[in-house]
């Protein structure tokens, strides 16, 4: 019995029991219809979810690795993006993914396989051995040595059925999402592609009534980033925009005479912030803790100043892909795309009576908060089962 393990738990190197799988083929002469990049795993998520149509891309001399279900697939680049998948159709890979499969099924589970390689142990041991700065890799080799507690058959297929048992709630959680999506963007066009020319406006049509203005935020000439502090009144530009929240821990931030020359740039409660550059999907419905936060050069406020136009109504609005799709064919740019206030006074808005704003508006903040709670719901269980991996397979102390 190997020291400080459990009776029938042994320590073994992972080289020792996976391999890896180097079937090389020509991808136009396999006979194969899909292949897989690295974009097309996602963190964290053992299923793919997205391929490629061989023949309609064009793939590098790199692509070569066939893969078939039930195989790993474990992203060599890059390692600390944690994916991880398993196969469940064939296809063609490129080497850069390796392609795993344990060499003996009656000593390493292949159903425990991904669940192994999702701990957060292995995860450290492929970053720490990873090569290079800009576009880090490991090798197979590195993780060969890598040692780990092996617990009798028996007790893998326990694990295995209890991780698969999460598994299928996280996807029937992921499937919830989705229909709520789906929903949310069936309702988006319902309701902001109204053909009733009584509902359409255009947005400087609204702001040359003096309901609504627009603001972007402060450039270089006004703000130099000479006068960015280590503290203060945070800038918000779309790289502190993130999923509907504000992110400004790391600033930048600026003092209180800066704040108050720029003071026409803050936030308060109810206005809604866009990024202008880049993806423009950022979108901000300003919150209480937000007031007093400066808008930064690469974003644009509204700010509803009219009774008649509910703010969460045309915050949905906004945030629909009926209005995204506009904004991103307006765009102006090749490198980073961008918009303006003239571009935005030629968006179109909707907008029924305030009492009808409000329903609807209901509806998408009910739509949002089931988001929001399967959301949690997700994260919680991504917590529970780092847990049971941590402690189904305990830490044994590598030695190279």
């Amino acid at each position: 019995m190997s020291e400080g393990l459990k009776p029938g738990w042994r320590r073994v190197k992972f080289g020792d029991v996976v391999r890896q799988v180097k079937d090389r083929v020509d991808p136009e002469d396999s006979g194969l219809e899909r292949y897989i990049a690295g974009e097309h795993m996602d963190t964290d998520d053992l299923k793919l979810r997205r391929w490629g149509e061989i023949g309609a891309d064009y793939l590098g001399p790199a692509f070569h690795m066939r893969f078939k279900p039930g195989h790993v697939l474990y992203g060599s680049r890059r390692t600390y993006l944690r994916k991880v998948a398993v196969a469940d159709f064939e296809g063609i890979t490129a080497n850069t993914t390796f392609v795993l499969e344990p060499k003996d099924p009656n000593v390493l589970l292949p159903e425990l396989l991904p669940f192994l390689m999702q701990t957060e142990r292995f995860n450290e041991h492929s970053i720490k051995q990873s090569r290079g700065s800009v576009n880090p890799y490991v090798n197979f080799s590195d993780l060969a040595w890598y040692e780990f507690a092996l617990p009798p058959l028996e007790e893998q297929r326990r694990m295995a059925h209890a991780l698969e048992l999460v598994g299928r709630l996280s996807e029937q959680l992921a499937q919830s999402a989705t229909s709520a999506e789906q929903l949310r963007d069936a309702l988006s066009l319902q309701y902001f592609s109204s053909p009733l020319e009584r509902y359409q406006k255009r947005c400087a049509e609204i702001i040359d009534a003096g309901e609504l203005t627009l603001q972007t935020g402060p450039f270089g000439t006004v703000l130099k980033a000479s006068s960015y502090k280590s503290t203060g009144y945070p800038i918000v530009n779309p790289v502190n925009m993130k999923s509907g929240s504000i992110w400004v821990e790391n600033g930048p931030f600026i003092g209180e005479e800066d704040w108050l020359r720029l003071k026409k740039y803050t936030m308060k409660q109810g206005d809604l912030v866009i990024g202008r550059k880049g993806d423009m999907s950022n979108l901000i419905f300003v919150r209480p803790e937000h007031n007093g936060y400066l808008v930064g050069s690469d974003c644009i406020r509204f700010r509803i100043s009219s009774e008649r136009i509910n703010n969460r109504y045309f915050f949905h609005f906004l945030k629909s892909n009926v209005t995204k799709r506009w904004i991103q064919r307006q765009a102006y740019g090749t490198v980073m795309p961008g918009i303006n206030e003239k571009i935005l006074g030629r968006l179109i808005v909707f907008l029924p009576d305030v009492d009808k704003q409000e329903a609807i508006a209901q509806d998408f903040d009910a739509i949002e908060s089931s988001l929001d709670r399967i959301s949690e719901r997700r994260q919680a269980l991504g917590r529970f089962k780092m847990s049971l991996l941590a402690s189904q397979l305990p830490e044994v102390r590598s030695v190279h």
